[in-house]
C-alpha cells in the first residue's frame, strides 16, 4: 500500500472518529427543559438548558460529510477514471460503496434531524392548553442512531477504499503470457 493510501485512510479515519465522538457528545448533551417560567402577561413558557448538542450534531454532520468527500474523491466515486478489472475486489468495492452511501445518508439524516429538533424551542404555549406547557424536547436516541450509522459509514468507507485499491492494483498488472506470446490490449 502506498504512502498516499495510508494518508487518505488516516485522514478519513480521524474525520469519522471525530464525527462519531461529536454524535455521542450530542446524545449526552441533548437539550432538556430546565423549568417552566411565567412572563409578564402570566403566560407560561419553557426555559431550556444548554444548547450544546445542536453544535455537536452539526459538527458531526460536517465532519462525516468531509470524510465521505475525501473517500469519494480518492476513489473517483467508483465510477469515474480508468476501469477496474472484474473480480472479487471490484465486487467487494462495489458492495462497500453502495453500503457506505446508504449508511452515510441515514447518519446525515439522523444528525440533521436531531440538530434541528434540538435547536427548536417553544417559548409560549398555545392558549388552548391549560396547565403548564408541553416543552418540546428531542427524543432520546436520535443522535445515538446517527453515531451508530456514522460508525458503519466509517467502516464501509475504509473497506471500500481498501478494496478499490486492490482492484486498481489488479487492473495495473500486465496480462499473463500465454504460449510464449504476450496478450496485449487494444
Amino acid at each position: 500500500m502506498s504512502m498516499a493510501s495510508i494518508i487518505i485512510l488516516a485522514v478519513v479515519f480521524v474525520l469519522d472518529v471525530l464525527a462519531f465522538v461529536l454524535a455521542i457528545g450530542a446524545e449526552k448533551r441533548r437539550n432538556t427543559a430546565a423549568y417552566v417560567n411565567v412572563d409578564q402577561n402570566a403566560r407560561p413558557y419553557c426555559v431550556y438548558g444548554s444548547d450544546a448538542a445542536t453544535g455537536y450534531g452539526i459538527g458531526a454532520l460536517v465532519l462525516l460529510a468531509a470524510g465521505q468527500a475525501v473517500i469519494m474523491v480518492a476513489t473517483r466515486c467508483f465510477c469515474c477514471g480508468r476501469a477496474l478489472s472484474p473480480g472479487r475486489w471490484r465486487a467487494f468495492a462495489g458492495f462497500c460503496f453502495i453500503t457506505c452511501w446508504f449508511t452515510f445518508v441515514i447518519a446525515e439524516l439522523c444528525l440533521l434531524a436531531g440538530s434541528v429538533r434540538n435547536a427548536y424551542h417553544t417559548k409560549y404555549s398555545t392558549l388552548v392548553i391549560s396547565g403548564p406547557p408541553r416543552c418540546a424536547m428531542l427524543r432520546k436516541g436520535v443522535f445515538a442512531a446517527g453515531a451508530a450509522f456514522t460508525f458503519l459509514t466509517a467502516l464501509f468507507a475504509e473497506l471500500h477504499y481498501l478494496f478499490f485499491a486492490k482492484a486498481r492494483h489488479a487492473a495495473a498488472v500486465p496480462p499473463p503470457i500465454v504460449g510464449g506470446i504476450g496478450m496485449t490490449r487494444m
